[in-house]
């Protein structure tokens, strides 16, 4: 590893949704109704190092897909910054913004509506090679067939329509996509989550053969642990878009420290655990319209205290390379 691909410095991410014409209207006559506002990345901040696997896992809503989108580029954060390779990435211009862009790549959670229906496959991965001059028209064919052939399909299908194929084809066929700009980072957003088991199994051997073979970066984003401990060298746990823990892989699941992270893992499958009764989190995530004071996942935990509600936890160091966002380490 030589340093961070990608690092993180205080975003957040504001979505608003503007008043209607009727608000509007209601507004005239005096019923000042304002503009909604959801925080869906609130003040996140960590590195993916060169060659690393980082898993980001959370509860659905807990806002890890749009921070994956705003790695990848693909929406721009309201507060905060994006580094790539040590610049920050809205500063670069010219040949190191087109470097930039260009190695930091996407896979989407569905590829059905990720890959356009009226684009024969040939065209779908082997359309930005060549718009950016990484291949000639003449060549496309041929690095199409290779990279087709890359992730496990047959280069024959090149002429046939994304809904021709089968799920577990279509997420190998935006892997290809990705591939073919030669990235050397990918955020792969719930990659597997819309597989059947044996088939997710397929794909994230691939992810990893890939790893292997073309020194890949990723950030895998997921809700199954059991997913992440087995492809993930370091986890970022996250609650209501805030980072809760940070921790190696190993470390994670052997001493979690966050009681959202243990609460989670008390709920993995295990096959010695026959006889375990799972019990979900108590409660429900809070609205992000509306969220808690203080550390947001107070109304869920066992262990809250006064201060809990009023106090929001900073993320720090309690052993070398283990980071957790709570009130107890304090008292410990």
């Amino acid at each position: 590893m030589s340093g961070p691909i990608i690092a993180l410095d205080r975003i957040s991410k504001d979505f608003v949704t503007p008043l209607d014409l009727a608000a509007r209207a209601a507004n005239l006559l005096g019923a000042r109704l304002r503009e909604s506002a959801i925080r869906a990345v609130d003040d996140v901040s960590f590195a993916v190092d060169e060659g690393e696997v980082v898993g980001l896992v959370g509860e659905s809503g807990c806002g890890k897909s749009t921070l994956g989108r705003i790695v990848a580029d693909v929406l721009a954060p309201s507060a905060g910054s994006v580094n790539f390779r040590g610049a920050p990435r809205d500063e670069l211009a010219g040949e190191a913004a087109r470097t930039a862009a260009l190695k930091v790549q996407m896979i989407f959670q569905d590829p059905m509506a990720s890959l356009n229906p009226r684009l024969r496959v040939g065209d779908i991965v082997g359309e930005a090679p060549v718009v950016h001059g990484i291949v000639t028209r003449a060549e496309r064919r041929d690095y199409v067939a290779a990279l087709l052939e890359r992730v496990g399909l047959d280069p024959r299908y090149t002429t046939r329509y994304p809904h021709q194929f089968s799920g577990g084809q279509r997420a190998r066929i935006g892997i290809a996509r990705a591939l073919a700009v030669k990235p050397d980072f990918l955020v792969c957003d719930e990659s597997v989550a819309a597989l059947d088991v044996s088939i997710q199994a397929q794909i994230l051997n691939l992810f990893m053969e890939l790893r292997h073979d073309l020194k890949l970066t990723y950030l895998f984003i997921s809700h199954d642990l059991g997913v992440v401990e087995h492809l993930s060298d370091r986890v970022v746990i996250m609650y209501l878009g805030r980072v809760v823990e940070i921790a190696p892989t190993e470390t994670l699941f052997r001493a979690a420290n966050h009681p959202y992270t243990r609460a989670l893992l008390a709920n993995v499958p295990r096959l010695e655990a026959r006889k375990q009764r799972f019990a979900p989190i108590a409660g429900e995530i809070p609205s992000p319209l509306d969220p808690p004071s203080g550390c947001q996942f107070h109304p869920r935990c066992p262990f809250a205290m006064a201060r809990c509600k009023s106090e929001a936890p900073a993320l720090r160091e309690i052993t070398p390379g283990h980071r957790s966002a709570c009130h107890l380490n304090d008292a410990a």
